[in-house]
């Protein structure tokens, strides 16, 4: 059972997670993670993180167990996902622009950089599904939107993926 200091876990029982490809993935679990926790869920090609990480979010059926989260999610995809817009309106996906923690955030996902580089900085237009940023820099802006959210509870799917290596151990130790 979840205390009040907990932000996840999962409940005795046996979660089975019916995965998209009609296979049953089946996940014998349980725990918390609280506040403030950094969870890593490690495994190989196939294992079920990323069926796991769904399950939390409430996207993939759950046939028996409990799922429990307290609070806010913000989710990092494996795959980033951009809107056609400008670099900022995707950071801040709606929220109020606070510059203090705007530049904050694009400290934390080594982004200034990148953006001293682009023509209009952070007003520059990304293209259809982020066209004209490299696969680490599509990354560093979905990073850069969840940590925006301000959010409760943090989900990164293989995050660093696209990014290299002294990059990604930079966000890490963020």
């Amino acid at each position: 059972m979840l205390q009040s200091r907990s932000a996840m876990g999962a409940s005795p029982g046996t979660p089975r997670l019916k995965c998209q490809r009609s296979r049953t993935s089946t996940f014998k679990l349980v725990f918390q993670a609280r506040r403030g926790m950094r969870v890593a869920v490690c495994g190989t090609v196939g294992s079920g993180k990323s069926s796991l990480l769904s399950c939390i979010l409430g996207e993939v059926p759950k046939l028996s167990g409990v799922v429990r989260t307290c609070g806010t999610i913000a989710y990092v995809s494996q795959s980033a996902w951009i809107q056609s817009g400008k670099v900022q309106e995707n950071i801040l996906f709606g929220k109020e622009m606070d510059s203090e923690k705007y530049d904050r955030v694009l400290e934390l996902c080594s982004l200034k950089k990148d953006l001293e580089s682009f023509p209009s900085g952070d007003q520059t237009v990304i293209g259809e599904r982020g066209i004209n940023l490299s696969g680490g820099q599509k990354q560093r802006v979905q990073i850069a939107r969840a940590l925006y959210q301000d959010a409760d509870i943090y989900l990164f799917d293989d995050p660093f993926s696209a990014v290299d290596a002294h990059t990604g151990s930079h966000i890490f130790k963020v």
